[in-house]
């Protein structure tokens, strides 16, 4: 089973693409934090989230998509924003029949390391313990997609 993995954002997105078998570890297929420019116009930087999870639906054929739900900043408009983006996201879900599972902060944190209140050293640490990853270095919005897609696997076992 292929999982995407979402840590949604309109500045920084993460993607991961997984691979579960049958039997064994998962590993990545694919992992990017497509980054925005704060100098384009939100409509552009909107066009290009969906231009990429477009790309990476039709490249890697996931069977799921998981994605983390909106936390709420005290930040109205980049709550917005985020909103905005997710809202694209899961609009290029649907039109391809994939279906969507949401998870919290708390919820990633605890199938990652056990813990609901872990800060990101632990849970960087904990998803490279957990999966094979690619000899690269990732953002931190790239290590979350892959903890939401890892989340997935663990709570979703077929």
């Amino acid at each position: 089973m292929k999982i995407l993995g979402i840590d949604p954002g309109y500045d920084r997105l993460g993607l991961a693409v997984i691979e579960k078998p049958e039997r064994g570890k998962e590993a990545v297929l694919y992992s990017t934090c497509l980054q925005t420019s704060s100098k384009d116009p939100i409509y552009l930087r909107l066009h290009r989230i969906g231009q990429e999870i477009s790309r990476v639906l039709d490249r890697f054929k996931p069977n799921v998509m998981a994605m983390e739900t909106l936390f709420l900043s005290t930040n109205q408009k980049t709550a917005m924003r985020v909103a905005e983006a997710r809202g694209i996201i899961i609009y290029e879900a649907i039109k391809r029949e994939i279906p969507i599972f949401e998870y919290s902060p708390m919820e990633i944190k605890c199938a990652i390391t056990g813990d609901g209140t872990s800060d990101k050293t632990r849970m960087v640490k904990m998803v490279r313990l957990l999966i094979v990853l690619p000899d690269k270095k990732a953002l931190d919005d790239e290590y979350d997609a892959i903890a939401v897609a890892l989340t997935h696997s663990a709570i979703n076992k077929k």
